[in-house]
């Protein structure tokens, strides 16, 4: 027979309120809602924006990693990548020692473009963050990355 200790309790017995994916998807999805408007202002779709976002802060890395690092499917990304170069604010250009591998530059337009966007994603993280002390902060953004490292797939 099986152990009651080896059965997972059902979601109606932990309750959504206390069920962290639920409350990640629910965070996440709001804060893409906050930014959507923004994005759309600037002719920006989601993926482009995280493309940008990740180029900003680590450019020229290769398409794969640079799609789990924006959390986009890499098929959607190639066609992001596809409008970034085509409105000049993406380069690609071979891998040095791949040349089956692609790395992808933020040009100073890109650049740009995702710093009149900046304020907007401060914003809206702030607005998560309010009323919650720094230590709070702190301590959360911790267990995120604690948690990250238990489910990621890759060294990054």
């Amino acid at each position: 027979m099986k152990d009651d200790a080896d059965t997972p309790r059902r979601l109606g017995e932990i309750g959504l309120n206390n069920f962290a994916p639920y409350l990640m998807n629910r965070i996440m999805g709001r804060y893409n809602a906050t930014l959507r408007a923004d994005m759309a202002h600037q002719g920006m779709s989601t993926p482009k924006m995280r493309a940008l976002a990740v180029l900003a802060v680590i450019d020229g890395i290769l398409i794969r990693e640079l799609a789990v690092y924006a959390v986009v499917e890499q098929s959607t990304l190639s066609r992001a990548l596809d409008g970034l170069a085509a409105e000049g604010l993406i380069r690609r250009m071979p891998d040095r020692d791949d040349s089956r591998a692609t790395r992808v530059f933020i040009t100073d337009a890109g650049r740009a473009t995702f710093e009149r966007h900046w304020p907007a994603m401060a914003r809206a993280s702030d607005q998560m963050f309010h009323d919650i002390p720094e230590a709070e902060q702190r301590a959360f953004v911790a267990t995120l990355q604690k948690i990250l490292r238990n489910v990621r797939r890759n060294e990054f």
